[in-house]
């Protein structure tokens, strides 16, 4: 992914990713994903993961592994109260023929979730077909 500057005065300089045409494809479960958080809504998540997907993470020291159906329980269509204030980035995305990776980064309050994809190209389009994450309290 190659980064261009969006201001010519460096005291103000910003980094916009460029992507390819192939990186662009490997966004739309990427921003499925991004509101089923926001809408806090199971049906984009369906439409971002493979069905055979599984969410993976150490939680206290043990490895917890759900399966998409499990992870889906987890959101009940109540968005946030501080939804207007979380962020959430496409940190890279690395593509190689018909599988991906892509590196988010989710501010959701108190926690920041680094969530790392392995994505997979299908007849449907990209879709997610792993994550694995990791939440630490949030630096203020």
């Amino acid at each position: 992914m190659n980064r261009n500057t969006t201001s010519t005065s460096p005291s103000s300089f910003v980094a916009t990713p460029t992507y390819s045409a192939e990186q662009a494809a490997v966004l739309t479960p990427i921003e499925q994903y991004f509101l089923g958080h926001a809408r806090d809504d199971a049906a984009h998540m369906r439409l971002a993961f493979l069905p055979s997907a599984h969410i993976e993470s150490m939680r206290e020291g043990v490895f917890t592994s759900w399966p998409l159906d499990v992870y889906c329980e987890r959101f009940k269509g109540l968005p946030a109260a501080d939804e207007a204030q979380r962020r959430r980035t496409v940190d890279w995305i690395d593509v190689g023929g018909n599988s991906a990776c892509a590196k988010i980064t989710l501010l959701h309050g108190a926690v920041t979730f680094t969530d790392y994809f392995v994505l997979l190209k299908t007849e449907a389009g990209w879709k997610i077909a792993n994550k694995a994450f990791n939440g630490q309290p949030t630096l203020a």
